[in-house]
């Protein structure tokens, strides 16, 4: 087979490993790729490129950053590389049917779900909050719809008890980067034919928002545990404690009126003990067990604003916590 003329769309880290795939594999000559344009971060609000971007600087392929991707001149320049067909990851904008007309087999789209479930911006996040058992990742050819394109391929893998979005993040973009340059081949020559997505079991994964890390304490244990881990590294699981008295603040101790203190959860187990929700129920070297609305959590690795991850005994030694304080 004569190596298919591509053009690679993606921004996000996700994107990373299905470029360096397509890239590396003789059956693909990446014509161009494209990603969103640098953005300020950090204090001095400096202009970062896309990791995508930097990955493609490294190895020697053209970068193509339009503002918007319904611009009719950057339109026309993608027309002008006569691509065979355009792969889209974690791109980040709309594509307006003109785009998806151009090439001709399409484009081929890498969603970390097992569609129709979690169409959206956030499905790896979404399936871990929600007790999934598995997840996958689908490639199917895009359409107008959002993630409502047929299929062409899938692979599942199962969700660990010791999964975070993070870890199944870095997963699942291997795995779809695998997925990819498998299915490409099959597809253009006819061996694979697009499935329609059933119309029953569509669920819908809407993006994060700092808010979703607020823990709830009235939800079961196992829910909140869920929630964290779907939530870690960002934006974190987080409470509020309320608390009076002697408390360490530097080197001495001092009275303090009540004041919320903000404290990231990095890491908990649920327990069979019951309490009021919200409620320390014990606050000893094993952790910090709070009550639920059903069961409850021991707090094991905890963070206070502004300062550093830690175990719970490390936290109790200079922030003595009794029972019957109260997390919001």
């Amino acid at each position: 087979m004569t190596a298919l003329r591509i053009i690679f769309m993606g921004t996000a880290e996700l994107s990373c490993a299905s470029l360096e795939k397509i890239s590396s594999d003789k059956n693909f000559s990446v014509v161009a790729v494209i990603t969103q344009p640098d953005k300020p971060k950090g204090r001095e609000l400096k202009l970062t490129p896309s990791p995508v971007k930097v990955l493609a600087e490294k190895l020697n392929l053209p970068v193509f950053q339009p503002l918007k991707a319904r611009d009719e001149q950057f339109i026309s320049e993608l027309r002008e590389l006569k691509p065979d067909l355009m792969v889209v990851v974690a791109y980040g904008q709309i594509l307006p049917q003109t785009i998806l007309d151009l090439p001709r087999y399409g484009c081929l789209n890498v969603h970390t779900s097992l569609l129709p479930k979690y169409r959206g911006a956030a499905p790896i996040q979404w399936a871990i909050a929600d007790g999934e058992p598995e997840t996958g990742v689908t490639i199917m050819k895009m359409d107008a719809g959002l993630d409502t394109g047929p299929i062409l391929s899938t692979r599942r893998t199962p969700i660990l008890p010791t999964d975070d979005s993070q870890i199944l993040h870095d997963r699942l973009a291997q795995l779809g980067a695998e997925l990819l340059v498998q299915t490409i081949p099959a597809y253009v020559t006819g061996e694979i034919t697009p499935q329609p997505q059933p119309a029953e079991g569509s669920t819908y994964a809407a993006k994060i928002k700092k808010e979703d890390g607020q823990i709830d304490w009235s939800q079961p244990a196992v829910q909140i545990w869920n929630r964290l881990r779907a939530f870690t590294p960002w934006p974190g699981a987080f409470t509020f404690l309320s608390v009076t008295g002697i408390l360490p603040v530097k080197d001495r101790l001092e009275a303090c009126p009540a004041k919320p203190h903000l404290l990231k959860i990095w890491k908990t187990e649920v327990v069979e003990r019951s309490g009021a929700a919200g409620i320390v129920l014990s606050a000893d070297k094993t952790g910090l067990v709070v009550g639920c609305g059903q069961n409850a959590l021991r707090i094991l690795e905890l963070q206070r604003e502004g300062g550093r991850r830690m175990s719970a005994a490390e936290f109790l030694a200079g922030f003595p916590l009794q029972a019957g304080a109260k997390f919001d």
